[in-house]
């Protein structure tokens, strides 16, 4: 465990005197913590998540780290991409650190199992990035919030940027909630487009040879006539997508879809130019304040442009602030449910707002082709439009009364 303190000190002066004589506790840092599996196959999310959220929190505070004159302090823990640990250190910052809220849940199985030590706590728990469903959904509880996307997001999306008449569709996917979630919106989003779902391959998340879920993912696409398109979602140890290169699929009559990804997913990418889908992000498409703020700082600090997570933890960071601005440091639960249900935010991607029914923020996606420029290391995804709150239409998940 690792405790940030994110405030610059504060002179002591009047003004602490008459916080010590009226007897508040304003004075008192909110404390914040931060679970992401910072060790397993999901570590590079984590950690851009992580780095994302110290410099979201930067920004929203306009440097100060104080929110209503409270300083703002960061414990780190890791969660190890393992649902018992999720749980034992979720549980611990709420009960031993004193933590106010919690942000984190990077793999969906351990934020899940994340979800029921934030109702026994009664605090707020804003999920990042995680992308289950389920998590606004069938296992949600009224302290969840989520700023990443979820599965119908993505699903809906892609399924706009690639469906049509005639069109033959088979997912390669992990087998965990992640894969199962997209796979039920992804087929249900299809379907007015006239697209077909015609095959559904979930391999294990550990899995490094690829090579027999895609013969039988090319076994059902051959039956198929018209166009068909192999869609990737994939996120696990080892990517398909050299595989894949290696199959030639051109020749089989076979393109590639996929939503947009992280950097090193970008180069592999680069086998596959033209390819469409949707993406989360990508930091040459938004046109924002926020966005170009963290475009900048994260060239000037690391020597690269933010990446998928960055955005993700910087906007989790702003929905913080946001919800202490307007709380006035009132770190109260009740009181910040009430200040979160419905609220909205601007983050790199553009606003955000926390759906009222289940917390879920609604956020634009946005339609991509790719380019291969032999200068850039990866493949990048250029807009070919953006997908609004509006043309989504996203359905409340089932929530449990």
């Amino acid at each position: 465990m690792r405790v940030v303190s994110l405030a610059v000190a504060t002179a002591i002066g009047v003004a602490g005197i008459s916080f010590a004589i009226s007897g508040r506790a304003d004075d008192k840092p909110i404390k914040i913590a931060v679970v992401a599996d910072k060790t397993g196959p999901l570590e590079a999310y984590a950690k851009q998540m992580i780095s994302g959220f110290s410099m979201g929190l930067e920004y929203a505070t306009k440097g100060s780290n104080a929110v209503a004159g409270r300083k703002i302090e960061v414990i780190e823990k890791d969660s190890q991409t393992k649902p018992d640990v999720g749980r034992s250190v979720l549980g611990e910052a709420y009960t031993d650190d004193g933590a106010d809220l919690a942000v984190g849940g990077t793999q969906s199985g351990v934020a899940l199992a994340m979800l029921p030590v934030a109702q026994d706590a009664k605090k707020v728990f804003i999920v990042e990035p995680a992308v289950a469903d389920s998590i606004t959904g069938d296992k949600w509880n009224r302290y969840i919030f989520r700023t990443g996307r979820n599965s119908t997001q993505d699903a809906v999306s892609n399924a706009l940027a690639l469906g049509g008449a005639g069109v033959s569709i088979a997912v390669l996917t992990p087998d965990y909630a992640f894969g199962h979630d997209f796979v039920a919106a992804f087929k249900a989003a299809l379907e007015p487009t006239g697209a077909k779902l015609v095959f559904e391959e979930y391999a294990p998340p550990t899995t490094t040879d690829f090579t027999a879920p895609l013969q039988r993912v090319l076994d059902a696409l051959a039956k198929e006539q018209g166009k068909k398109i192999l869609f990737v979602n994939w996120a696990g140890a080892a990517s398909p997508l050299p595989a894949m290169a290696a199959l030639n699929l051109d020749k089989l009559g076979i393109t590639v879809g996929g939503g947009g990804n992280i950097f090193p997913v970008l180069k592999a990418y680069k086998a596959f130019p033209g390819m469409e889908g949707a993406a989360y992000y990508y930091y040459q498409i938004p046109k924002n304040a926020e966005n170009d703020w963290l475009v900048a700082e994260h060239q000037k600090r690391f020597n690269s442009p933010p990446d998928f997570f960055d955005c993700g933890g910087m906007s989790a960071a702003i929905a913080v602030v946001t919800a202490l601005e307007k709380t006035k440091g009132n770190t109260d639960t009740e009181t910040l449910i009430k200040a979160m249900e419905g609220m909205d935010f601007a983050t790199p991607k553009g606003k955000m707002e926390f759906r009222k029914e289940d917390h879920q923020a609604l956020q634009s996606m946005f339609g991509f082709k790719l380019k291969i420029d032999p200068a850039v290391e990866w493949a990048i995804p250029e807009l070919t439009k953006e997908l609004t709150i509006a043309d989504m239409k996203v359905p409340v998940g089932n929530i449990p009364k």
